[in-house]
C-alpha cells in the first residue's frame, strides 16, 4: 500500500506526545539569551593535515548554517556546494561547527586562512586544517548542549525534583526522536510547502530551497508515525518485522525473533527505526509494515510522487538514549546533555519544560 492522491491540503498536527506524560514540566524559557545555548559539535574524525579542502572550527551566533556557508563561498570564490557541513545549527544560540571549502590550491596556511575568516565573517575561527574530503551531512557523532532554563516561577529545589523525576523516567524508556521545528516550521509552513511541492503545485529553483522543503515533509511523516506509535503505547515494545538498529555498530535488521530481539531492546543495545519515507526506504514486514504504510495512506501521498520527486527515504533512529546532566545557576537550571547526530535538543527539552 502507497498511500492515494489527494487534492485537498493536509490538516497539518503539530501535536506530539510526550514519553513523559503526568509528570508535570518546569515551564520557563530557552534562549532567553543566545549564551543560555551553546552547541559543539562532536565529529566523526579530524582533518589529516593534507589534501583540498580546507577544514575550518568556527563558533557563531546571529548566523544560520546557511549564512556561513554561502559567506565562505563568497570569500573563498566557490560555489556555496564546495563549501560542506555535517548539520545544520540554530541561529539564535552559540554554536560551534565545522565548514570545508574545496579550495583546490592548498598553498595558504590554515593560519592565513582563519585570520581571513575572522577579519571578513563575524564568526570566531577554533582550527582549521586540510583534508582529502568534503565534510558531508552524517559526517558527525553528535553534539553536545548546554542549556539554560531561565523565567522559571517556582524554587530551584522544587523545579530540580520535577526535573530528576523526568530525567529517570527518560533513562528508563528513552526519548522519541521527533524532528524539531526547526525543520519543520513553528507553523508547519514548511512541511505544507514540501506537500505541494510533491503533489505538482510548487516550484522551487533554488535546489537547497527545494531539498529542504521536501525533507520537512518527510520529517512531518516521521513525526507521525512516532507520535501515533506513542499514543498506541508501542514505544516501549518491538514489533514484528520492525527495522531495528544496533546502537553500538549502527546496522540495520528486520526483526523476526521478536522475544529475543525485545530483551535486547529492554537493555539498550537496539532499538527500533522510524521511516523517513521515499521510494528507496528499507522497508518492514508483517505488523510493522502495516503500522508505517498506514501513516503514508493517511498523507495521500504515493511512492510514485517521491520518486518524481527524487525522494529516496532512509531510516531514522526511532529512540534516543539521553544522559542528562542537571544543575542550578544563578538564573535558573542548567541541563548538558550529548544527543547523536540528527537529534534535536528541543525535542528533549520540551519534556522537561512542558510549554508547548
Amino acid at each position: 500500500m502507497t498511500g492515494a492522491p489527494r487534492s485537498d491540503p493536509p490538516k497539518i498536527d503539530l501535536d506530539l506526545p510526550y514519553i513523559t506524560d503526568g509528570l508535570p514540566g518546569v515551564g520557563g524559557v530557552i534562549k532567553a539569551r543566545p549564551e543560555h545555548f551553546v552547541v559543539d559539535e562532536i565529529p566523526i574524525y579530524m582533518p589529516c593535515g593534507s589534501g583540498e579542502h580546507l577544514y575550518v572550527n568556527v563558533t557563531k551566533t546571529h548566523m544560520t548554517t546557511r549564512d556561513v556557508q554561502l559567506g565562505l563561498a563568497e570569500l573563498f570564490e566557490v560555489k556555496p556546494e564546495n563549501v560542506g557541513k555535517a548539520g545544520l545549527k540554530d541561529r539564535n544560540a552559540v554554536t560551534s561547527q565545522t565548514f570545508s571549502i574545496h579550495v583546490h590550491d592548498s598553498s595558504m596556511a590554515p593560519g592565513e586562512a582563519s585570520r581571513l575568516i575572522e577579519d571578513q565573517l563575524n564568526v570566531r575561527v577554533n582550527w582549521a586544517d586540510y583534508h582529502v574530503n568534503k565534510l558531508r551531512s552524517g559526517h558527525l557523532k553528535g553534539n553536545r548542549f548546554t542549556v539554560v532554563i531561565t523565567g522559571l516561577e517556582e524554587p530551584t529545589g522544587v523545579v530540580l525534583g520535577k526535573m530528576d523525576r523526568i530525567a529517570s523516567r527518560l533513562n528508563q524508556v528513552g526519548l522519541p526522536n521527533y524532528y524539531g521545528e526547526q525543520r519543520t516550521g513553528k507553523e508547519g509552513e514548511n512541511i505544507r510547502s514540501g506537500w505541494e511541492i510533491l503533489q505538482g503545485r510548487k516550484r522551487i529553483r533554488d535546489r537547497w530551497l527545494n531539498r529542504f522543503l521536501l525533507s520537512s515533509y518527510q520529517s512531518y511523516l516521521c513525526n507521525m508515525y512516532l507520535a501515533e506509535r506513542v499514543r498506541r503505547g508501542l514505544f516501549s515494545r518491538l514489533l514484528l518485522g520492525d527495522v531495528a538498529k544496533k546502537h553500538d555498530t549502527g546496522g540495520l535488521f528486520t526483526v523476526s525473533d521478536l522475544e529475543a530481539e525485545q530483551r535486547r531492546y529492554e537493555v539498550k543495545e537496539i532499538s527500533f527505526t522510524a521511516p523517513m519515507y521515499g521510494y528507496k526506504m528499507m522497508k518492514p514486514e508483517h505488523e510493522a509494515a502495516e503500522l508505517e504504510n498506514l501513516e503514508l495512506m493517511e498523507s495521500g501521498i504515493t511512492e510514485d510522487q517521491l520518486r518524481r520527486s527524487k525522494v529516496k527515504g532512509t531510516r531514522r533512529m526511532g529512540r534516543l538514549l539521553p544522559e542528562v546532566s542537571i544543575s542550578g545557576v544563578d538564573e535558573g537550571v542548567e541541563l548538558v546533555f550529548t544527543l547523536p547526530s540528527g537529534g534535536y535538543a528541543t525535542t528533549l527539552l520540551r519534556e522537561f519544560m512542558k510549554t508547548g
